[in-house]
């Protein structure tokens, strides 16, 4: 969230502005926003996804007062998924893309406006061949990563289990990660365990409760750092909000927790934190992108 490293950037991106790190830029969106938009610079190109409309107004505010050209999914641009391709709509060209390799319905917006925001240089060297190269070979640790080697990925492998590891930590992280694993599941029904560690600064509630739809057990645990939620906090959010829900105390006893059992092997998915997500991936450099 330091936006103002450089005063003439190539291009400003804007992603969705929702509520998180509230103890410092919120609580209300509008105020978000404003933070957010202190990356728009005078005359330089900002491309923007699409916004709520108390999110929006500050923006388009911000970027007309100090004359930048401001692109808008959803008005300049569009993107979206056509029989598995990434369709970007630009102002004067329409990109069909190769699906984005990163897993998840909302990276296929991601990469979309990546590519919006590429052409934006206007660098006859960004060619719709080369942005179609960036989004089938992009990795992105932490964001729905799958975990086959170390400790970890070898016990999921053992039990016939695929094992995740994803850093949604808010609510719209969280919303995101839902979206992913239902489509994972309607295409795969095997069950699904959430295995969580969060901040105590987040919202637990509002995280979990993107997932009420879902058929799924929660296994709550916690990192190591002296802010972060007690398992026992974080299953007492997880309940509130309906979801089955047991504790462990770390990481490695709550993927264990989550392989036992009869039934078909789990989909498990380590979520909740990037900080969470780091302590995982410390566990050994195989989990870690060549």
């Amino acid at each position: 969230d330091a936006t103002n490293i450089f005063d003439t950037p190539a291009v400003s991106v804007i992603t969705p502005v929702d509520y998180d790190h509230l103890e410092m830029l919120g609580p209300e969106l509008s105020k978000i926003a404003w933070e957010k938009a202190g990356i728009i610079k005078a005359d330089r190109p900002v491309v923007c996804a699409r916004q709520r409309d108390e999110a929006l107004a500050v923006i388009e505010a911000e970027a007309q007062a100090v004359g930048a050209p401001l692109t808008l999914v959803g008005r300049d641009a569009d993107i979206w998924r056509d029989r598995g391709r990434l369709m970007v709509q630009a102002s004067d060209r329409l990109l069909d893309l190769p699906p984005p390799a990163l897993p998840g319905p909302h990276q296929f917006d991601n990469a979309g406006l990546a590519a919006l925001a590429l052409l934006a240089l206007d660098d006859p060297r960004i060619t719709e061949a080369a942005l179609g190269r960036g989004a089938e070979t992009a990795t992105w640790p932490g964001r729905f990563q799958r975990l086959k080697d170390g400790p970890l990925g070898r016990l999921a492998a053992a039990r016939g289990s695929d094992l995740w590891l994803d850093g949604a930590h808010n609510p719209h992280g969280a919303e995101a990660l839902a979206r992913t694993c239902a489509e994972m599941g309607a295409r795969d029904r095997r069950p699904l365990v959430l295995v969580v560690g969060q901040f105590a600064r987040k919202d637990p509630r509002g995280f979990f409760a993107a997932f009420r739809d879902l058929p799924l057990k929660v296994i709550a645990t916690t990192f190591d750092s002296p802010t972060a939620l007690s398992p026992e906090a974080l299953a007492e959010a997880a309940a509130a909000e309906g979801l089955p829900v047991a504790t462990a105390p770390d990481v490695s006893a709550a993927v264990a927790l989550a392989l036992t059992g009869g039934g078909p092997p789990p989909r498990v998915v380590i979520c909740g934190g990037l900080h969470f997500v780091g302590e995982v991936l410390a566990l050994s450099p195989e989990t870690w992108p060549s």
